[in-house]
């Protein structure tokens, strides 16, 4: 691992590129717009970043975003891929600040008509100073009693608009239904349509009902999005019903937020990434899901969302399997992190075979909300068709007679 926390950058500039680089540095460490007399060479030495590569890449004629300084004299502005450093005595092994060193200021220089976040690369103080994932695949797999398959689940629909008692009439049907997995919409939380503690309740006693006829306890990740005091009541509550997973959505609770959840959370921790497209969408702008996975991953997620193959946003598959690959890639040597991926948005039995074939491991979490609760034969034949396709998938594969399906290492680009 680097002994310097490092980022890989696509910047876009009507500058040169590597005099927008260093102000980029100068930004986000010793430096400012004007020279200041308190920063001496020997300072610098110390705590300014540096530029560590910087490759020059394709010219477009027309800039990514509005506000940038100046027009190119050949009309054009150039892209390239810049890494930079920072010495970890500049921040410490600190989740907050390293998020406002690699994604602060910089993001607004008018020196850049587009910069994005590419990837991360961090000491082991990191390692060292978070949780990370508590449960992460083995422990998610014991508590849903899933093992050498993916772990089949829906999400309650409506999303909202049900109360407690119907939330867990829906929910026997679908644990009748042979599910693994259940999880909360990310929009039903505490209204009082829906009471959390009601709800939960209600549901509780259904899925233990069901574990005591079957034997067999089903994963249901109640959303305890709110603010700490209130994650904590609710994970408490689900923790005392004998629940066995909880949810957050991510860029609702923050980072802080997310890190003091990882700490006290004595359940797997379902994180939600709903908001990822104002983060990611605009191509020269704003965040790669392979950098911003690492932060929430370190601060304790158990699972994490990437879409899914032909999905109904607009996610092209590549970046999909690529975030999924990312997610299954220790961080560090001592300490993987690894959290499971979860396929959503879209899904059913025909997204089985590519995905597979695609990811190369059996490690995920693969849910279908209208694929299963809207099948023709009904739920039970939704979960049915899904379990079908994942078992012939697995026993068609070419490595399957020998695989143990653990998580694939390969880094993702």
């Amino acid at each position: 691992m680097p002994e310097r926390i490092e980022a890989d950058y696509i910047i876009e500039t009507s500058d040169d590129p590597r005099r927008a680089a260093e102000a980029a540095a100068g930004e986000q460490s010793s430096g400012t717009f004007v020279p200041v007399p308190g920063e001496t060479p020997e300072l610098k030495q110390r705590s300014a970043a540096r530029i560590e590569a910087l490759d020059l890449l394709e010219t477009v004629s027309t800039p990514s975003l509005p506000g940038s300084a100046g027009t190119p004299p050949d009309g054009h502005f150039q892209r390239a891929r810049v890494t930079l450093s920072w010495p970890l005595d500049n921040l410490g092994p600190s989740l907050p600040n390293l998020v406002a060193t690699v994604a602060g200021n910089l993001f607004e220089l008018k020196q850049f008509s587009g910069l994005r976040l590419l990837d991360i690369r961090l000491p082991d103080a990191f390692g060292g100073a978070y949780p990370g994932p508590k449960f992460g695949i083995v422990g998610t797999r014991r508590l849903a009693g899933v093992h050498q398959r993916p772990i089949v689940g829906t999400i309650v629909k409506p999303s909202v608009g049900f109360g407690p008692a119907e939330t867990a009439n829906l929910t026997q049907t679908m644990c009748e239904a042979g599910l693994d997995f259940i999880k909360d919409d990310e929009l039903q939380s505490d209204g009082p349509h829906c009471p959390f503690d009601d709800r939960a309740r209600a549901v509780m006693r259904v899925v233990n009902e069901h574990a005591d006829r079957t034997g067999r306890k089903v994963m249901f990740a109640f959303n305890i999005t709110g603010e700490i005091d209130q994650m904590r009541r609710r994970h408490d509550l689900v923790l005392k019903l004998g629940g066995t997973c909880v949810m957050a959505s991510l860029n609702s609770v923050g980072l802080v937020g997310m890190i003091e959840l990882g700490r006290f959370s004595q359940l797997p921790i379902h994180a939600h990434r709903n908001g990822w497209g104002y983060l990611s969408r605009a191509p020269m702008l704003g965040w790669s899901y392979i950098a911003w996975q690492k932060i929430w991953r370190l601060a304790g997620a158990d699972h994490m969302h990437v879409n899914g193959l032909a999905n109904k946003f607009s996610e092209p598959d590549d970046s999909v399997i690529a975030s999924a690959r990312e997610c299954l890639t220790p961080m560090f040597a001592d300490k993987p992190c690894l959290a499971m991926p979860v396929f959503s948005s879209g899904q059913s039995a025909k997204q089985v075979p590519p995905t597979y074939a695609a990811l190369g491991s059996a490690d995920l979490i693969f849910a279908a909300g209208g694929g299963i609760m809207a099948h023709p034969g009904g739920p039970a034949a939704g979960v049915a068709a899904l379990r079908e396709a994942w078992d012939t998938t697995l026993r068609n594969a070419p490595s399957a007679a020998s695989a143990d399906f653990g998580p694939v290492e390969a880094k993702a680009s």
